[in-house]
């Protein structure tokens, strides 16, 4: 039997994130891109690419240990 990738969906509050991107650095399939509207703060906040839904997140949480602004949630599908 093969075994089956985790899925994951990614969840940034675009108002806590100053737009570091470390976790666009991270993110194994490129996920997650600079958004380019301004958030409450004047920050370009992280946001969550269109090809998500072609690519999948794989639920790995990479980009969320790395957020110094705990800005990111990663939810894992069963």
């Amino acid at each position: 039997m093969a075994e089956k990738k985790a899925k994951g969906k990614i969840i940034i509050d675009r108002d806590r994130c100053k737009g570091c991107l470390m976790c666009v650095d991270v993110c194994p399939n490129e996920l997650i891109e600079a958004d380019k509207a301004l958030n409450k703060k004047g920050y370009m906040p992280a946001r969550v690419t269109e090809e998500q839904k072609d690519k999948g997140c794989t639920g790995c949480t990479q980009c969320a240990l790395v957020c110094p602004e705990v800005a990111i949630e990663v939810y894992r599908a069963k």
